[in-house]
């Protein structure tokens, strides 16, 4: 599967220059950065969620951490919950089940970023299937989120509990 046009139509809005990156087919944004051979940290994990008056937010997180709902609710002073797998398949229907990209502009998504990746010299992005990666420079991942609310909301996977990816 190609890059969805959708994304590919946002990246050449902002005049991103990117490269792909193919690998082995995987499932999970942790497993996937092992299987890809790129570090955990640089690769941003997209986590939907849905407030309590069911507006969507795409949380961006580093593949090895953990989305922390409560650190979300209260940087934003909402109330936000996981959205369900189907609910993901139908939002991000051009992409293959489980792909979630990181790119919520392009689908008209509210998005946050958790300031461990903006920090990166280079991040790489679900591509919308399980074979590929976007893979971009920091400066133009920054360029892509200028307009998304940042902070910390997530932590490390190994220390931290009460959390959620």
């Amino acid at each position: 599967m190609a890059i969805p046009l959708r994304m590919q139509s946002y990246l050449q809005q902002f005049s991103v220059s990117y490269d792909v990156l193919h690998h082995p087919y995987s499932e999970g944004s942790e497993y996937t950065a092992r299987i890809a051979g790129v570090p955990a940290d640089r690769m941003a994990k997209a986590v939907l969620t849905e407030d309590h008056e069911g507006r969507h937010l795409l949380a961006l997180i580093p593949a090895d951490h953990r989305l922390s709902l409560y650190q979300l609710d209260s940087s934003l002073q909402r109330r936000f919950h996981l959205v369900s797998e189907s609910q993901v398949a139908e939002m991000f229907a051009d992409c293959s089940r489980g792909a979630v990209p990181a790119l919520g502009g392009a689908y008209h998504l509210e998005t946050v970023v958790d300031d461990a990746l903006l920090r990166q010299d280079e991040l790489y992005l679900e591509a919308g299937d399980h074979e590929d990666l976007i893979h971009l420079s920091g400066p133009q991942f920054r360029t892509l989120m200028n307009s998304a609310a940042h902070g910390y909301f997530s932590s490390n996977r190994e220390l931290d509990y009460g959390v959620y990816s």
